[in-house]
């Protein structure tokens, strides 16, 4: 990895960020698959932490909460066949948005429990420069979360949606993989007074397309699913890097760390692979590369 150069590794950053596997990755750049998988875990864990590190005292607004499903080398109804992978099986990617600048404030990748909950409500508390608007959907796992970590300092919401059966269009084929129909909603005000006009979850439900359409691991329906737990997780914390600091999003003209106050300038794929070499250590004498743990922060208390 040491051996390439800052343009090769930004067009490899580049490829894993915007919708492309590691081995089309691998027939695009003509770089090793080995070595793409090793520049991954270390962006993931640079990220990660820089994330970490920079995403604090924010002024958001209103901010909403989601969950997303994914899984790790196999569905969790065939995880017991698998013997060589011990995290397979279902992971939920839980995010949690500001509304008007679009910045994903923090995430957390785990099961979808509320211990999951408890950590990604409190990890975004710490974020927060004042009292916010929340708004989630009808998971009871955020109810006892908020509560602990907010008290009555927060004006917390839920959207409960209510969704068809399917009924005969559901049975053709057309509309084999389409959700079922929204028949009717529920806005339910649970902490302080939430203003009803605002109680949604649209925005990050739409940042969950976002995240299927530039992370290859997350397309549904494809073999490009996460073989290793480690990988998905620097997978995340690079894509989520690249969304909030090097991409210009459509309705804002800047990019969300910009509209959010959090940088100053649009980050490019460079300077991702700058901030990389920094927090990389010099070869030593036994050879290029060491053998280094990933960061806690990749994996954002994973269970």
């Amino acid at each position: 990895m040491n051996r390439l150069s800052r343009e090769k590794r930004a067009l490899v950053l580049r490829c894993l960020t915007d919708g492309m596997g590691v081995n089309a990755t691998e027939r695009t750049t003509g770089v090793a698959k080995t070595t793409i998988l090793r520049l991954l875990l270390k962006a993931g864990e640079v990220c990660g932490d820089y994330h970490h590190k920079v995403m604090r005292n924010l002024r958001c607004r209103l901010v909403q909460c989601d969950e997303m499903w994914g899984f790790i080398y196999a569905k969790e109804k065939n995880a017991h066949l698998v013997q060589k992978a011990p995290y397979a099986g279902d992971i939920w990617l839980w995010t949690a948005l500001d509304v008007d600048s679009r910045l994903f404030i923090t995430w957390r990748l785990g099961d979808r429990s509320g211990d999951t909950a408890f950590d990604l409500i409190h990890d975004m508390a710490q974020r927060l420069a004042h009292r916010v608007q929340l708004s989630t959907d009808g998971n009871t796992a955020y109810l006892e979360a908020v509560e602990h970590a907010f008290g009555s300092n927060i004006d917390y919401a839920q959207l409960v949606k209510q969704f068809g059966t399917g009924g005969p269009l559901g049975q053709r084929h057309d509309h084999k993989y389409s959700p079922s129909g929204l028949t009717g909603y529920m806005k339910i005000p649970v902490t302080g007074r939430p203003n009803p006009k605002d109680i949604s979850t649209s925005y990050v439900e739409r940042s969950n397309l976002t995240i299927r359409m530039s992370m290859r691991r997350y397309t549904r329906l494809t073999n490009a699913f996460s073989k290793r737990l480690e990988f998905h997780a620097a997978a995340v914390a690079l894509n989520f890097m690249v969304y909030n600091f090097c991409r210009l999003h459509a309705s804002l003209e800047v990019s969300p760390a910009m509209e959010a106050g959090v940088s100053a300038n649009l980050w490019h794929m460079e300077d991702v692979v700058r901030l990389i070499e920094q927090a990389t250590p010099a070869p030593g004498p036994r050879g290029p590369y060491r053998k280094r743990g990933v960061s806690p922060r990749v994996f954002q208390t994973l269970p």
